[in-house]
């Protein structure tokens, strides 16, 4: 998988800042600062490295990019001044800083985000990393799950509908279908508000994420071994969850049921018709068909 270094994208923001600064008494002819700097992107073994992992909401709207990909990770140095500029004004690329901070706090040089880890322009390494995702979730020492429409310094214990309306009372990253994989599989869950303030971990919010989730804490704490008894009893826990594309449905629940799939970004409801016919196939577990 590939991994951020956290002291190597820090220390590349604090030095881009440092000439951003000479920038503005000497500027340069085109503002782009060359690429003789640390890379901040390395491929490792999961199962034998150290790392965090984040879980998050992406913010990118049709109009407004805020996440930021590994193009733009890789390439930030090549870029001209205004462009640079722009990316690391983004919500998306104070999330990944703050996420660097929060692993270097943690002794963890590695980091994964997946809207930098993963070059989307290349499907099979898409397809890889979705079929890998429970693992390195599962795989990873910490996991940063963060609630950016929570300004509170306390994890929400009940309902709040003025709140979050939107989404049954409860903060939005418990409506998406990706994050329950990765509440599941992650063995250290720590959640950070919109400050990244931290205000619990998995195992002290059981009570609470079970009634959010209607994952029991037994599961929610060991793991699915700890008590699955059906294919309908984890599609109970997604059928209220969103995805942005209706494949991710069914490629999110990949991870749960334990099958890989080729990833067909385009072919719609079909996805989730193949992944019940897998399910069947390796686990003859017919109640997938109830939803």
């Amino acid at each position: 998988m590939l991994l951020l270094n956290a002291k190597a994208v820090l220390d590349r923001d604090t030095r881009i800042e440092k000439e951003v600064s000479k920038e503005s008494t000497s500027p340069s002819s085109d503002g782009v600062l060359g690429t003789s700097w640390p890379r901040v992107l390395q491929q490792y073994d999961d199962a034998q490295t150290a790392y965090a992992i984040v879980s998050h909401r992406w913010r990118d709207k049709q109009e407004d990019k805020q996440e930021v990909d590994y193009n733009e990770m890789v390439n930030l140095m090549d870029m001209q001044e205004g462009e640079r500029g722009e990316v690391r004004r983004r919500s998306g690329y104070k999330k990944i800083l703050a996420s660097c901070k929060q692993a270097m706090n943690d002794r963890l040089e590695w980091l994964w985000v997946d809207t930098c880890c993963i070059d989307k322009r290349s499907s099979s390494e898409l397809s890889e990393a979705i079929n890998s995702m429970y693992r390195w979730y599962e795989n990873s020492t910490r996991c940063y799950a963060y609630l950016d429409d929570v300004d509170n310094p306390t994890f929400p214990t009940e309902q709040n509908f003025e709140r979050f309306g939107r989404f049954k009372g409860w903060p939005e990253w418990f409506s998406r279908g990706w994050t329950l994989q990765e509440l599941i599989a992650a063995r250290d869950v720590q959640f950070f508000n919109k400050g990244w303030a931290p205000i619990g971990n998995k195992r002290n919010l059981a009570d609470t994420l079970e009634k959010i989730t209607h994952v029991s804490k037994d599961i929610l704490i060991s793991g699915l071994d700890s008590g699955v008894r059906s294919a309908a009893q984890i599609m109970s826990w997604a059928a209220d969850r969103e995805t942005a594309r209706v494949e991710d449905r069914a490629y999110s629940l990949l991870g749960l049921f334990g099958v890989q799939m080729p990833m067909l970004y385009g072919e719609g409801k079909t996805a989730f018709q193949r992944l019940q016919l897998e399910v069947i196939r390796l686990s003859n577990d017919h109640s997938i068909f109830a939803w």
